[in-house]
């Protein structure tokens, strides 16, 4: 079996930005819902074991490490107004649904890859979500990113190939380039390829020695390189911890409970009314028949 995780924050604020708004009789544009559910369905014609996860609220544990971290702050009120609702919509297709709040949805993504992995009876776990954070559970073709927009995989010879690293290496890498959606500011100086080659001759954060660096270690810049991590070797420390993503998070979920058997009847037919589209539920039972049908016959 495959096994299909979807970071639901990255589906809200795509289909939020992405798809037109569809405003109520009321006033209340539930635009990005609707357009979630359909992708949703799109998904379900391929998939079968599914797991979706949300950041409920747009704060973790990490913001209490480092107060730059990402927080909510900014958040078009539109947006923000549908976060509950997508979260609804998600259970009421029967989808196994992750709401987090002291971890991150990538931390969830990260934890049910790790775990569905090591299932003999799971040939690939395709993780849908372009966020780079992710990169680092990557292994070989059995845990891969997918970019459902660009309709691109990401394994672990594309991340050697894209970033320079291995995927366990990536969090040291954002340690040191920073990476401005999570609001991590890296190290002065570090760019994509001075970190990657500091981090193919050193392997880890911890494993760069203090100045001078040796000197077959051919980098360019490395003695303002060995100077700085020097100074900032804490925060690089820091934020190595914020990039770093749990793989142990307390998910209630086995692999085998992924598995899609249809909405949830009475959910759906009150989502209906609250998207104001009379035909939701027809076309979501017609795609779970399909898929009932191949389950089947197979």
């Amino acid at each position: 079996m495959q096994v299909h995780l979807v970071d639901g924050t990255f589906e809200l604020f795509r289909c939020f930005f992405g798809a037109p708004a569809r405003v109520r009789p009321d006033g209340v544009d539930v635009g990005a819902t609707r357009a979630f559910v359909g992708t949703m369905l799109s998904l379900l014609q391929e998939a079968t074991h599914v797991g979706v996860a949300f950041d409920t609220v747009i704060e973790s544990f990490r913001n209490r490490l480092f107060a730059g971290y990402k927080n909510g702050d900014g958040m078009d009120p539109a947006l923000r107004a549908q976060m509950p609702l997508i979260e609804t919509a998600s259970r009421a297709l029967g989808l196994v649904t992750w709401s987090m709040i002291e971890h991150e949805c990538d931390d969830a993504l990260a934890t049910m890859a790790v775990r569905a992995a090591g299932d003999p009876r799971v040939t690939q776990v395709h993780i849908c979500s372009p966020d780079k954070d992710l990169a680092q559970v990557i292994v070989g073709q059995r845990i891969v990113t997918v970019d459902r927009i660009r309709r691109t995989t990401l394994d672990e010879p594309g991340v050697i190939a894209r970033f320079g690293v291995a995927p366990r290496q990536i969090p040291d890498l954002l340690a040191l380039v920073g990476d401005d959606a999570d609001g991590v500011p890296g190290l002065p100086g570090f760019g994509a390829k001075g970190a990657a080659a500091v981090l193919q001759a050193f392997g880890t954060l911890e494993a760069i020695p203090p100045p001078p660096w040796p000197s077959a270690v051919k980098i360019r810049g490395a003695d303002k390189l060995a100077a700085t991590f020097a100074a900032e070797r804490e925060a690089a420390a820091l934020y190595k911890r914020l990039t770093t993503l749990v793989i142990d998070v307390p998910l209630p979920t086995t692999v085998d409970e992924l598995q899609w058997r249809g909405p949830d009847d009475t959910a759906l037919d009150a989502l209906a009314v609250t998207l104001a589209d009379d035909a939701l539920p027809t076309r979501v039972r017609a795609a779970w028949a399909k898929r009932r049908d191949v389950v089947a016959s197979s």
